[in-house]
């Protein structure tokens, strides 16, 4: 609704102000009518190449327009509108920033440029001389540079078959492994590991790079047979070990050799608690053309034998203190594995093996601890004395105590009556006031105790 009188001043000042700051305005912010190009958008191009950038703007006032960029870049030639620049080895991911001014409005423009190049390094990694069949077979490929990594990948081979493929990662050098395990077919194949630079998706193409194969050799030989004769012996009983392998190959049994290649080896003895978990190690070593081949085994002994409290683990005689906190460290070996348990004498009570617990004076006594399992007991008495907290030092204190109250309390007594026989109230007896008709001696002043 359009007011009917004229406009006061004050309204058509500031209407006029309004259309001089809507005239004022340059196209570009009135309504961002032209736009700044720049031409390769986010190109891709090869490590160390030159590229031409072109940097224009549809307005028909264009000026000053520029690049900015941290590459080395030459003018290629300007118009109305428009400015080349050529940019010489490109050597690592960038931003172009194109500007100019339009109507007197300045406007931006970006390009990233994205830096393809091929590694420089794709090698497998040694393989073994000789691969044990059935094992595992590691197969490794190292690869040094190659750009943008996020588009590269490793694929490792067995002759033409994909043993597997990993994205190549940011390391430096990245390292891309595969296991498999090793079959007696194995034995000549090729293993090698390829790279693949994906840029399709940019418009440019799928960019392989292999490296040179290495040729596996396997062999069949298993190793020893490592045997107890009783792999749960019971103590005080012989025990045999054998170690034995195929023709040709040298056994060693702990340390000491077969006789000859191709024999076995033996070793016996007299099983006690102490070789319980006992570990026997056998080697077997094997030429294969010019090649020494090397397998090993173990095997475990144990020894099923009676419970046996360590007596120098848990002392016969304890003396402790009331209410301190203690740890009665009573151990017992045995195979099974026995159940230990400390009673005291009379009342029975479950005296906490191994964990902390608080003494009382009423711990005191003899305990028997017992070790038991399926193969027998072992009991082991343990004499304990709680002894009070320091009576001899509370004895001493009482009787210090006594000879202060006996010193103390007679002498304040003495001081409680002195104070109050000093303190008594005396009164004086007025004379009379009147003059004697005769002279006489003056009476002596009277002295009253008033209690």
């Amino acid at each position: 609704m359009m007011p009917s009188g004229p406009l006061p001043r004050a309204c058509w000042t500031s209407f006029i102000s309004l259309l001089l700051v809507c005239c004022l305005l340059p196209p570009g912010t009135q309504g961002q009518e032209f736009q700044l190009r720049v031409e390769p958008q986010n190109p891709v191009v090869p490590a160390g190449e030159s590229l031409l950038v072109n940097c224009s703007i549809d307005c028909p006032s264009a000026e000053l327009i520029s690049l900015e960029t941290s590459l080395l870049k030459e003018s290629a030639g300007s118009g109305l509108g428009w400015a080349a620049f050529h940019l010489s080895n490109v050597t690592g991911d960038t931003q172009l920033l194109c500007s100019g001014f339009c109507n007197g409005s300045q406007m931006i423009g970006f390009s990233n440029i994205t830096v393809y190049r091929f590694p420089e390094r794709v090698e497998l990694a040694p393989l073994p001389q000789w691969q044990p069949v059935g094992e595992h077979l590691i197969v490794r490929c190292m690869v040094s540079g190659g750009a943008p990594r996020d588009h590269l990948t490793v694929v490792l081979l067995r002759e033409e078959k994909e043993l597997g493929r990993q994205p190549a990662g940011k390391g430096e050098p990245a390292e891309v492994t595969v296991t498999v395990p090793a079959r007696r077919d194995d034995h000549g194949a090729n293993f090698s590991c390829r790279t693949e630079l994906d840029l399709r998706s940019q418009g440019l193409g799928l960019f392989q790079n292999s490296s040179a194969p290495r040729k596996l050799r396997t062999f069949g030989f298993q190793g020893p047979n490592l045997t107890l004769r009783e792999p749960n012996a019971t103590e005080g009983t012989t025990v045999t070990v054998t170690c034995a392998a195929g023709p040709r190959v040298q056994v060693t049994l702990d340390g000491v050799p077969a006789a000859a290649p191709g024999q076995p080896a033996h070793l016996q003895l007299n099983a006690t608690a102490k070789d319980d978990r006992r570990t026997f190690f056998c080697n077997a070593t094997l030429e294969v053309h010019g090649v020494i081949l090397h397998r090993n085994r173990s095997v475990q002994l144990r020894v099923l034998y009676g419970p046996k409290i360590d007596r120098a683990k848990c002392p016969q005689r304890l003396t402790w203190k009331d209410r301190t906190m203690n740890i009665l460290q009573c151990q017992a070996r045995g195979n099974p594995n026995p159940k230990l348990q400390c009673l005291q004498e009379g009342s029975m009570f479950k005296l906490p093996v191994g964990i902390p617990f608080l003494v009382r004076l009423n711990y005191s006594g003899t305990y028997y601890c017992q070790a038991e399992s399926s193969r027998g007991t072992d009991i082991l008495t343990v004499m304990m004395d709680v002894q009070g907290r320091n009576p001899i030092a509370i004895t001493i204190a009482l009787g210090m105590l006594t000879i202060l109250g006996l010193v103390i309390l007679p002498a304040a007594l003495l001081y409680v009556f002195g104070v109050k026989k000093r303190h008594d109230i005396y009164r004086v007896r007025q004379s009379s006031t009147q003059l004697p008709l005769a002279s006489r001696q003056p009476e002596e002043a009277v002295a009253v105790e008033v209690s």
